[in-house]
């Protein structure tokens, strides 16, 4: 067996998440039963996000191992056929064996479209961009988002998950507004605790409107646990569009030191 990485687009608006959930319609899911049934032998996926309900991706990235006599352009045009339209393999590459899609990431890249036309967003734009019928300061907003740059406990924009840290470092968070009228967030990190971005953009959201001070989500940052006042918004103007790696002689390294435990710095 050798290791492959795998890149993935989808439309995660009929998917229950990337996770596998038994009786549910998951990206994994899908992916690894078409991939058993291609290859006859069973297939696990790690992969670099795991995505929410309702979440897409256009730069999603996995690994597996699979048999090393494997043809990866072979496989591409089999799954093409096999799959469902609304989740696509772009690519099979071989990687060495310290790649790991997960632990090997440097940062992952988000975007969140934000519709703010009177009329709402494009249909042919309706399942990857949110309405938004208010106002929306992005002076202000980049105001607020720039105080939250830099390595610190986002607990208060996290969903506590047992034993996992919610100290991130978030490395950019910048709108800007299209020719269109649409907004768009770009937010990047190292990595991103459960629902992270969609709480950042709900609560830039209520800066951006009026409903909150600039200052009031680096205020949050002193939380030690989730702020219930911070609204979480909808999953599907969110999309991965990139996972960044090191150079391959740097894979194992970076593994290792995204397995320790994060802490606050003092």
């Amino acid at each position: 067996m050798s290791r492959f990485r795998l890149d993935i687009s989808y439309d995660g608006t009929d998917f229950s998440g990337w996770a596998r959930q038994p009786g549910r319609r998951t990206v994994c899911g899908v992916l690894e039963e078409a991939l058993g049934v291609v290859l006859r032998y069973p297939v696990s996926l790690t992969v670099a996000g795991r995505t929410d309900a309702g979440v897409h991706a256009s730069g999603q990235v996995a690994h597996a191992d699979m048999a090393e006599d494997l043809d990866p352009g072979w496989l591409v045009r089999r799954l093409a056929r096999l799959l469902p339209p609304d989740v696509r393999v772009r690519a099979v590459t071989p990687a060495l064996d310290e790649f790991d899609a997960r632990f090997s990431a440097l940062r992952r890249h988000y975007r969140y479209r934000v519709a703010t036309a009177p009329y709402g967003a494009e249909p042919l734009r309706a399942r990857d961009t949110l309405s938004w019928p208010h106002p929306l300061d992005l002076e202000a907003v980049q105001a607020a988002s720039d105080g939250l740059l830099g390595e610190h406990d986002f607990a208060a924009f996290c969903k506590r998950r047992e034993g996992a840290t919610t100290v991130r470092a978030l490395q950019e968070l910048t709108w800007t507004r299209d020719a269109d009228g649409v907004v768009q967030a770009a937010v990047s990190a190292d990595a991103f605790c459960h629902s992270m971005v969609r709480s950042l953009v709900g609560a830039l959201l209520d800066v951006g409107r009026g409903r909150r001070a600039a200052g009031w989500p680096a205020d949050l940052l002193r939380r030690v646990e989730r702020a219930s006042e911070v609204p979480v918004a909808p999953a599907h103007g969110l999309t991965l569009v990139a996972v960044d790696y090191p150079p391959d002689a740097e894979l194992a390294a970076r593994a290792e030191a995204t397995r320790r435990l994060r802490v606050p710095r003092s």
